[in-house]
């Protein structure tokens, strides 16, 4: 009786239920269109043979003085990577935010099981899995470290699990308000200064000394949980025993503390009130007068007939005369901005300061822009690497219209003959070149400098103002032929499910066609070189700047009546999400 008693009132256990709940996001996620789905199992397939290489390539060092160094920096990277992907794929895995639980009668114990549990569940557990293994049977000799090495894998793969969720956790109410969406847009900037570092460690390690380097770091990294626990293994082998059961249960000792600090963040979730419980009536009642805070909101609401006319007459809900304005005028001879050119920069300055999407794809730019020439420098490469510069920053012209999403038809309604639209697609021109010309030759002059290359400086810019203006040229022409929709709430991701064909080939074929149209100045530049006039190669800068300036200027007036014709067609793309 009592322990029928004590069956029916204990708690039944969640973890089936969050597992089953884990599984059906996913397979709803891959429902959701045909090209999410080709891109989830292409993205699962890649990792997974990325994992089997890299395991691969860590058992083929087995016997050899550098695995155990090997072994553990990889193993310190995976943890690092697992506790680093809450922060800009928060908004991607509605299963990280906690606070969507908050209204259920769950405690924060078996919560914590059950959430442990369902986050084993996924392509990025076994991704560890075949990674960790690959790194115990490297260090592993004998049978007693190949019973360690159990222990030791599950040991990564839970801390791994754990220290990601706790990172969430205690980062969620960051995680979902608009800065944290924002950090979330720059995933692809830290994503490639990562790949750039790496390069540059690879280089280091290929260096006479650089294993050796590596080695001697090995002794402070091995430290670090999980990678004890690799190390056990290695330990063990050697039969240092006593020393192994120190770094097993160091690792048990560190998950422990990582569970506990999950814990408390789920407890304070659960029970601490966030902001929007606690703001005031009035504010309230005022964010919901605020209207929409995307590009059309405010144009397209009732009571702003004013704002919506000057929109229909100017392209931009704006006021005349404003700092940006200035800033276009500032940047550019009065006669290129004036009308409804000048106007339309306004807008594009604008959209720059106030769109974190725009802001983020901009700081991308910017930033591998520089940092390549930077690694040149640092490799003792060459100064063409600056043509990233250009090249980058041009990227920008593609896709123009996906930024305005749905509010482009307020630049559709103001744009009725070809003169319009030549001036829309000058005006958005002239905004990117008023940013890439000068950070262009800020950069090629600096590369050029730091090393000691200074007699290429002409050539070298040439090339770059050729190369920004044939992008410029085959931006605007993508942009109106192969336009595509780009998410409008900040989420992960640079285009609409299924549309990631047209990303591929506006970056990838638009480079390519770029090339081939900056084409006759690179001839002109191979042809100095290989006749020996090198005196004459700084008429590649002229020649450069007026080929740019003609291309860019010839296409914008060949695209606008295409683009005149293609309004309809280009808002129904941009506007479906």
């Amino acid at each position: 009786m009592s322990a029928a008693v004590r069956e029916a009132g204990r708690a039944p256990s969640v973890t089936g239920v969050f597992v089953r709940l884990k599984l059906a996001v996913i397979r709803n996620g891959l429902r959701q269109s045909r090209g999410r789905t080709v891109g989830w199992v292409a993205g699962v397939a890649f990792s997974m043979l990325y994992a089997l290489g890299l395991g691969a390539g860590l058992i083929a060092l087995r016997g050899n003085q550098y695995a155990p160094a090997a072994a553990v920096t990889i193993t310190v990277v995976l943890v690092i990577g697992w506790a680093v992907m809450p922060l800009f794929y928060f908004g991607g895995d509605d299963t990280l935010d906690p606070t969507r639980l908050a209204m259920l009668p769950l405690r924060p114990r078996p919560l914590t099981t059950a959430l442990l549990t369902s986050s084993l569940v996924g392509p990025g557990s076994l991704f560890t899995i075949l990674v960790s293994t690959g790194a115990v049977v490297a260090v592993a000799h004998g049978g007693a470290a190949i019973a360690m090495a159990v222990p030791a894998v599950a040991l990564t793969l839970l801390t791994c699990v754990a220290m990601s969720r706790a990172v969430a956790a205690a980062n969620t109410r960051l995680l979902t308000s608009r800065r944290g969406r924002d950090l979330a847009l720059l995933s692809g900037l830290f994503v490639a200064v990562g790949a750039q570092l790496v390069n540059l460690g690879l280089s280091a390690l290929s260096s006479n000394g650089g294993l050796h380097r590596v080695t001697s770091v090995t002794s402070v990294l091995r430290w670090i949980p999980p990678a004890s626990a690799i190390d056990a293994v290695r330990s063990t082998g050697r039969g240092a025993y006593a020393l192994a059961a120190v770094q097993l249960v160091y690792a048990v000792a560190a998950l422990a503390l990582i569970l506990r600090w999950w814990y408390r963040s789920l407890f304070r979730l659960m029970v601490s009130p966030d902001a929007s419980t606690l703001q005031a009536p009035e504010t309230a009642q005022g964010e919901g007068h605020s209207g929409g805070t995307g590009r059309a909101g405010r144009a397209g609401r009732p009571g702003h007939a004013g704002r919506t006319g000057l929109t229909r007459r100017t392209g931009f809900a704006g006021r005349p005369g404003s700092a940006s304005r200035r800033l276009a005028a500032g940047l550019l001879p009065g006669r290129l901005v004036a009308g409804r050119t000048g106007t339309v920069m306004e807008r594009q300055f604008r959209y720059l300061w106030r769109d974190p999407r725009v802001r983020s794809g901009l700081a991308t730019g910017l930033a591998i822009g520089l940092l390549l020439p930077l690694v040149a420098v640092v490799q003792h490469g060459t100064v063409y690497q600056s043509l990233w510069a250009a090249g980058l920053l041009g990227m920008q012209m593609y896709n123009q219209f996906g930024m305005d999403g749905s509010a482009f038809w307020t630049v559709a309604a103001t744009i009725a003959t070809r003169r319009d639209a030549e001036l829309e697609l000058r005006g958005r021109a002239l905004s990117l070149a008023a940013i890439a010309v000068p950070y262009s030759t800020v950069v090629t002059v600096g590369a050029a400098l730091l090393l000691g290359k200074a007699s290429a400086l002409p050539e070298t810019l040439g090339l770059s103002f050729a190369f920004l203006g044939a992008l410029i040229a085959t931006g605007a022409y993508a942009s109106v032929r192969f336009p595509y929709a780009m998410p409008q709430n900040n989420a992960f991701g640079s285009a609409a499910p299924g549309q990631g064909s047209l990303v591929a080939l506006n970056v990838f074929g638009g480079t390519l066609s770029g090339a081939a149209l900056c084409l006759p100045v690179l001839v002109l530049s191979l042809s100095l070189h290989l006749t020996d006039h090198h005196e004459l190669l700084w008429t590649v800068f002229p020649v450069g700047v007026v080929y740019g300036l003609a291309v860019g200027t010839v296409a914008l007036r060949l695209i606008a009546p295409r683009f005149l014709d293609r309004l309809p067609e280009i808002l129904a793309v941009v506007g479906r999400v």
